[in-house]
């Protein structure tokens, strides 16, 4: 009988055995890949970058999904003015790991650098079209381009989640806005006119957040 319940337990035991040679190498990569990170930031701070950006690519060699390596060599080659490597970076990151929206948000902030507004734009608010904290940046965006139309019908679309929410201090605030950016934009005012030949790309924007926003 004990060599019978033997030989049923032993598979199973094998079983487990290999689960645990498997899963141990991966536990070890990522813990040295963590600590690999913790030593460039270190470098980082006494300002040894190029000795930070090995260590940041030593750990991702070792774990290949490690975030904190990922940020933190995107964040380090987008000080440095590489802003092109920092978008590689990034987008790697967004491979490996699709719902890391740090690492789009990071890449958002670098294509705008870049110029390339609306792969920007895109990142922004790929999985956050709702999100009133990404919808201030986009108005502050187009504010800063001096895009006072598309600013408007970002800001409808602040004031519609603010009804919708019921959130009354932003409410307000979104009101408020609209009826200044009303004044300033007068007969460009995305939800009333028509696509202007000479702007398409912008009037296309512009009129898909006005339609999502709606009027008040």
């Amino acid at each position: 009988m004990k060599r019978d319940a033997w030989m049923l337990v032993r598979p199973l035991a094998a079983c487990a055995l290999a689960v645990g040679i498997f899963a141990w190498p991966r536990e070890v990569s990522a813990s040295s890949a963590l600590e690999l990170v913790r030593i460039a930031r270190a470098h980082e701070q006494a300002h040894e970058n190029e000795v930070a950006v090995r260590r940041y690519m030593e750990a991702l060699s070792l774990d290949p999904t490690c975030e904190e390596a990922y940020l933190g060599l995107g964040s380090l080659r987008a000080r440095r003015g590489d802003l092109r490597e920092s978008e590689r970076v990034y987008s790697v990151a967004l491979e490996h790991l699709p719902g890391l929206r740090a690492a789009r948000m990071a890449r958002a902030y670098v294509r705008r650098a870049l110029g390339a507004t609306s792969g920007a734009v895109d990142d922004l608010l790929t999985g956050a079209e709702d999100d009133i904290g990404a919808l201030r940046i986009l108005a502050s965006w187009y504010a800063e381009d001096g895009q006072t139309p598309a600013q408007l019908a970002v800001w409808r679309r602040i004031a519609a989640r603010a009804e919708a929410t019921q959130h009354t201090a932003l409410a307000h605030e979104a009101r408020t806005m609209v009826r200044a950016l009303v004044i300033l934009v007068g007969t460009a005012d995305p939800a009333a006119s028509p696509p202007d030949e000479r702007d398409r790309g912008l009037r296309r924007t512009v009129s898909a957040i006005a339609k999502r926003a709606g009027s008040l």
